[in-house]
């Protein structure tokens, strides 16, 4: 009996220490100026107007976590004060309402999380999700758009721009869900037109990919003011999370992974998280809430730099710097515009204004997370694995697995093969696989580059979004001075003829 009377006094105690954990606000009523005064007089009408540009540059169910990605970053600006008339959303919309999707018109970010499909505007859709629409949108060029809602960046001098891409990606390239890809030298040649126009005091460039540092390393320059950060650096995978056998784990249903590594860091960087607890029965009894995570929106983000959110999102996506997985969190261009309010970029939630910034945002550890180049087979292994032998699902999803998995077979054999044909067996490796020095971009000869990716594509067929990991290669053989039309040949060699999967065809074009 007195045993379970200190059990039962313990687990109170526990669920008293939880609800002195919530963050309390101060009772005192302060006025507009007394507030922008404690936020370094930074207040709306000094920011100028602030715009976000969100693209997810992925289709497929499979891809799932970009959307979802884009989405919550989208609620994110709703609640920090953003527009509508200056929240542009790139993604192909094929998720929410996909048959595969087991809540139908719903999108969800975290496994416990809401919807945050609702709500979000359908600015460029489907095949509007190209590279030549979001470098008009970035330009606030109108008569370049084609179709969609018509919506650019019509911004003036004085505003603050946010940038966020959530995609697949390789050095020197990010994905899109229509061919050509966007390389980084046009990205940045767009970032440099549109300083000379004059037309934002400043802009913030969030990147979600593999290799994404390779985009902005020895490219971006530090007087335009425009600021980067990259889910990783210039040679290294970015990673999925919220993934079918990690934990958080998502809802049983679900067959692919809620989002990414990088990008949840950032966007819940918002939150205090109060962790469950797995305790004594009483526990529900007495103390529900305890039963699963709690997010509450805390960060006044007026108090709250750039650069704290950068340590944040870097400190969490490394694993407390362990690196057991996950990536190195990367900054380039100005940085001196970390020092600056994220409030001048995404807003704030006005509830939050009399708060202050927490230097630990006590949100946990991922306990594992999933290669980004690897997601896609999470997906299709847990598909195949669901459906019942012998049934005619179970066939075609062994069929597409087959396939995935042939697909990257053949590209990686035969770009390996080109470069032994080229560089003997010996030095093929090495001069394929050779990093430059940091601070280097990844090619001196950006056509080269382009002009290599199609050579091979023409006889090996499609790279698609797992080739782009070799984009490093074709790089390399360029800056080794092999002209695109030697890769041709030894590319005609080394592939007698182009596969017949999908995932290799080349009728949609090619990827550069």
């Amino acid at each position: 009996m007195m045993a379970a009377r200190l059990r039962l006094a313990l687990l109170l105690s526990v669920c008293l220490c939880a609800a002195w954990a919530r963050p309390r606000i101060e009772p005192a009523i302060r006025l507009p100026s007394e507030r922008a005064a404690a936020a370094g007089d930074e207040t709306d009408d000094a920011v100028g107007t602030r715009w976000a540009v969100l693209i997810a540059g992925s289709n497929g169910y499979y891809n799932y976590r970009h959307q979802a990605d884009i989405c919550h970053a989208y609620q994110i600006m709703k609640q920090g004060g953003l527009k509508d008339e200056n929240i542009i959303v790139f993604m192909y919309d094929d998720i929410a309402h996909s048959p595969e999707n087991p809540r139908p018109g719903v999108i969800i970010n975290h496994p416990q999380g809401g919807d945050v499909y609702a709500g979000v505007p359908k600015d460029y859709t489907g095949r509007e999700v190209n590279v030549n629409n979001f470098f008009a949108v970035l330009l606030g060029n109108k008569t370049a758009v084609s179709g969609g809602s018509g919506k650019v960046v019509d911004s003036g001098p004085n505003d603050h721009i946010f940038v966020f891409y959530s995609d697949h990606g390789g050095p020197g390239v990010l994905g899109m869900p229509t061919y050509p890809y966007l390389y980084g030298d046009d990205l940045v040649d767009v970032l440099k037109k549109k300083h000379a126009a004059g037309t934002y005091k400043s802009l913030v460039f969030y990147l979600e990919a593999c290799e994404s540092g390779s985009i902005f390393e020895g490219l971006l320059p530090n007087d335009i003011n425009v600021y980067a950060t990259t889910a990783s650096n210039a040679e290294e995978s970015s990673w999925g999370t919220y993934c079918p056998g990690e934990f958080p784990s998502p809802p049983p249903e679900y067959d692919t992974c809620l989002g990414d590594l990088y990008s949840i860091a950032w966007m819940e960087d918002r939150y205090l998280m109060f962790t469950s607890f797995s305790l004594h029965l009483h526990t529900v009894k007495f103390c529900p809430d305890l039963v699963k995570p709690i997010h509450i929106d805390f960060h006044n983000l007026r108090t709250e730099s750039l650069k704290q959110q950068y340590n944040l999102v870097k400190d969490r996506t490394s694993v407390h710097n362990t690196y057991t997985y996950g990536s190195h969190v990367m900054q380039y261009g100005s940085l001196d515009l970390n020092v600056q309010h994220l409030f001048s970029y995404i807003g704030t939630n006005p509830a939050n204004d009399d708060n202050t910034f927490v230097e630990d945002n006590s949100l946990p550890s991922f306990t594992g997370a999933v290669n980004q180049r690897d997601a896609d087979l999470v997906y299709f292994w847990q598909k195949y694995r669901k459906l019942a032998d012998g049934s005619p699902g179970k066939n075609d999803a062994r069929k597409e697995l087959l396939e995935v998995m042939a697909h990257r077979s053949h590209v990686d054999n035969s770009v390996e093969l080109i470069g032994s044909l080229l560089f003997g067996s010996e030095d093929g490796p090495r001069v394929l696989k050779a990093v430059r020095a940091a601070g280097e971009p990844l090619v001196d000869d950006w056509s080269c580059l382009k002009s290599m990716v199609r050579a091979f594509e023409a006889q090996c067929g499609s790279l698609a979004q797992y080739g782009m990991k070799h984009m490093r290669s074709f790089a390399n053989i360029c800056n080794a001075g092999i002209l695109p039309e030697a890769v041709s040949k030894v590319a005609a060699q080394a592939c007698t003829s182009i596969p017949s999967n999908p995932w290799s065809s080349v009728h949609k074009g090619f990827s550069a």
